[in-house]
This record gives C-alpha cells, structure tokens and sequence, in this order.
C-alpha cells in the first residue's frame, strides 16, 4: 500500500468516533448485565433467561468497531496507481478570453476609422473562425470589467463587442496586470485550452502584468499580446465627424503620448509560452493571428491533453465493513448458552 494515497485524509478523525461507539456499547452491555443481576439470583438467571458468552459479546463489539473503522477508510477515498488517460476530442474545450484596451488612446485614427472600432470588427470577425470554441470579453483602462463571460452563444458575445466602448469601465489608463488577472478568474478549472488574447496600445500603469503572467502560466492560460501603436511613442489626433478638423488629446494642457510598451507585452508572452504581435500602426489583421498563433496553440494543447485518473479502492473497505457488520449481526441472533 506505499503507493496508496487518500483523497480525503480528514475523515481520519471520524476513528475516534467509531471507538467513542463501542466503548459506548460495551458500557451498555455491562449495564444490563448488572442490572439483571440485581434482580435475579445467577441460578435463577441461568433457568429464567438466555443471553450471549462473554466471548461472543467481544466478538460481536470487536466486529462492529471493525465495521465502522472500514466505513471511515472508505470515507477517505483510498487510491491506488495512476492512470493517464488522452482526453477525446468531444470532451476537450477550447476557452478564448479577448482582453480589450478601451483607454482613449484607442480612439486614434491611425487606423480606419479608430483603433477601437476596427479592433471591435476583428475581434467579431476572429470568433467566426475560432468555431466551436467558446469566446469571453474583458474591457479595461484604469480597471478591468467583465463585459462577457465565456460563451459558446458568439451571437451574444458580437453584442457585448459592440456594447463595449471607452465608457465601458469609467477610469482612465491602462492597467494590463488587472485585465489579465480579471481574465484568467473567468476560466473554468479542468483539461481544455486556455487562451487570452490581450489587444493594447498602451504602456503599463504600476498593475504588475509580469506577476499577473506568472499566475496566468500557473493556470494553464497562454497569452497571445497584440500591440497597437508605435514603441516610440506618438501623439493622439481626433477627428471632429462634423467639420473634419483634428484635435490632439490634451491631458492638464499636456500633449498625450501613446507609447506601446512592447518589451512587457514580449515578457507576458514569453511567460505564459504564448505569441507577441507587434501590429504598430498598421490595419489590426487578427484572422492572420488566429490561424498563426491562436489555432497552433489551441491545437497543441488538445493533442497533449491528458486526465490522470487514479484506480478508486474505497469499494474494497466498502465489502470488509459489510462483512464485518454481518459478522456482528450473526454472532449478536444467537446465544451461545443457555440459563
């Protein structure tokens, strides 16, 4: 039994319960043997009534407490050897978490009509070609907001893509660690692909994204980092719809830099055995980013999915508690002598 392990070990304590009942019982049988001693003389007893030897009431009490100490290893799951079994193809899931930059920044125009906009048509166009797998969406800047939980109803999710805008979560910056951390709370525990798909143009604001990688790495959950913009930093032009003239963004009469920290988004990468795009300010293609980077990741994953299944032997106490407790059932229906 070395290789024996016991999935509820705290169940242990339930020993002392079963010796608390038959010290309990063998009190009780003293009792009345007492009491009908005080009653009636030991010939008188021997002629008037019937009752088991001293060694079947020990057997009967020693079988019991058998029986309730096999019931409690039942209890604690024993288990025995260790089974790798491959995960069929109708079982494995495939979870796709888009993280969405929704800071002010994404509304520059670098990109037809606005980085938000056109991340919003990709990303609805990207969970068309996912298939079968289901889709979630978290929005941040300042904060991170669950706007839609994993789904295989994408008709759902393009709604809550097109809901979604920099009102969304009503703080401004970018906070990436938060975002990744929101996403990776949303997936469901068990065998299945993993996958965020973080879209940004921002630097990092003191949200630790590189511990919330490790966690993510912890998890199972792989990262592909998608940066917008330029490394170098530039700055925000709007336009007005109405009379086409544009306006740079202006924070306390400052200038506002997007600047994309790619080296984080590199790391975040690295770590979590993902993929980093360095879109720039280029057209945001994300159909060219799942099938190079999201479907061989998602593809991996489910040829190297595997269940480690452990042989149960709880049934083996199960059958020596039944045993014993007909024992003690047999030995409690006869006598074994006559008074």
């Amino acid at each position: 039994m070395s290789d024996w392990t016991w999935a509820h070990k705290e169940w242990i304590h339930l020993i002392w319960a079963a010796v608390a009942i038959v010290v309990g019982l063998a009190v009780l049988e003293l009792r009345g043997r007492d009491a009908l001693a005080r009653f009636l003389s030991p010939e008188m007893q021997r002629r008037l009534t019937t009752r088991a030897t001293g060694g079947r009431v020990i057997g009967r009490l020693a079988l019991f407490g058998l029986a309730l100490v096999m019931g409690v290893l039942a209890l604690m799951r024993p288990q025995s050897g260790v089974v790798a079994e491959h995960v069929s193809a109708s079982k494995f899931t495939s979870d796709v978490v888009i993280v969405l930059d929704v800071s002010r920044s994404m509304l520059a125009e670098d990109v037809a009509p606005n980085r938000l906009a056109r991340a919003k048509i990709e990303i609805k166009n990207m969970a068309q070609k996912l298939g079968g797998a289901r889709v979630g969406l978290v929005a941040f800047a300042g904060r991170a907001a669950m706007m839609c939980p994993l789904t295989p109803d994408h008709a759902f999710f393009d709604l809550a893509v097109d809901e979604t805008d920099v009102r969304s979560v009503g703080k401004g910056g970018t906070r990436i660690g938060d975002a990744l951390r929101t996403a990776i709370k949303s997936f469901p525990p068990g065998p299945g692909s993993k996958l965020v798909v973080l879209i940004t143009d921002g630097e990092d604001h003191d949200s630790f994204p590189l511990d919330a990688a490790d966690e993510a790495k912890k998890a199972g959950v792989h990262v592909v980092a998608v940066g917008l913009g330029s490394e170098e930093g530039a700055p925000i032009y709007l336009t007005d719809p109405q009379t086409g003239a544009k306006t740079q963004v202006l924070h306390d009469g400052q200038p506002v830099i997007s600047k994309l920290d790619g080296e984080t988004l590199r790391q975040i990468a690295l770590k979590t055995e993902g993929a980093y795009v360095p879109a720039g300010t280029s057209a945001l293609d994300l159909e060219s980013i799942v099938k190079e980077h999201v479907q061989p990741i998602v593809r991996k994953d489910a040829d190297a999915a595997v269940r480690v299944i452990q042989t149960e032997e709880y049934v083996w106490f199960v059958l020596a508690a039944m045993v014993a407790l007909l024992g003690a059932l047999w030995l409690g229906s006869t006598t074994g002598e006559r008074s």
